[in-house]
């Protein structure tokens, strides 16, 4: 089956995975987590993208991010897949390709979808099983977002902003979501999204995107359709 072109729209949220080869490591240690970290903040400036979420993990990484342009989402995923891939192999001696293909991602509707692909991100070790709590992993955004460090490659979007009047009400909100863990249902949604590069949102936002992307935005029943019945046909009256 063909690949669907992959959607990236100037001024929407995207959630972003990308996967090391055949689920090989991408980080080793430290070092390699502090270099992709950097990495990640100078393609961010200098591509115009706005990182609202992150989470990197020793075979893979997410992140949710608004590019300016049409282009920076693609040009910023290419110079931190590049760059990091080189200065990888030349730390640990090796040669050839690092990931598993291009990057997977999926538009996300803005307000509380936006919200819960964030918290479906920084999350994700407790739910996988990496940490026990989400706040044991150090290499996400989630200490930001808890209060505990500063993160100055975060930029914050509208739904955060809504979730209270002082950094305290927002980081006891995020704490308690955190704490209450999204719904089977949702995380379903966003993984399946994610890995079949549809858009995550209600069916007023999918349909508001299809005049931007000439494209349906939903998948199509499977098999064949249903032909329509032809009066007289194949029932004796003819």
């Amino acid at each position: 089956m063909a690949r669907l072109p992959r959607i990236a729209l100037p001024g929407h949220a995207h959630h972003v995975v990308q996967r090391g080869h055949n689920r090989q490591l991408i980080v080793l240690d430290d070092t390699d987590r502090q270099h992709w970290r950097q990495v990640l903040a100078d393609a961010a400036v200098m591509h115009r993208v706005d990182v609202h979420a992150w989470l990197l993990l020793d075979d893979h990484f997410h992140l949710v991010l608004t590019p300016s342009t049409a282009e920076g989402l693609g040009r910023m995923m290419q110079s931190l897949a590049r760059r990091h891939a080189a200065e990888f192999n030349r730390r640990h001696g090796r040669s050839g390709t690092l990931w598993d293909g291009r990057f997977r991602s999926s538009l996300v509707q803005p307000g509380a979808w936006l919200a819960d692909c964030m918290l479906y991100v920084e999350s994700h070790p407790s739910r996988t099983g990496a940490a026990g709590a989400a706040q044991e992993w150090p290499w996400s955004s989630m200490a930001h977002h808890l209060g505990a460090r500063r993160d100055p490659l975060v930029v914050e979007p509208a739904v955060w902003w809504s979730l209270g009047n002082t950094p305290f009400e927002r980081e006891a909100v995020w704490r308690q979501r955190l704490e209450v863990a999204l719904a089977p249902e949702v995380v379903h949604r966003i993984t399946q999204a994610t890995r079949r590069g549809w858009p995550v949102g209600d069916a007023a936002f999918l349909q508001s995107l299809e005049p931007a992307t000439g494209r349906a935005m939903v998948p199509r029943p499977r098999g064949r359709p249903v032909r329509a019945s032809v009066p007289g046909a194949h029932d004796g009256s003819g």
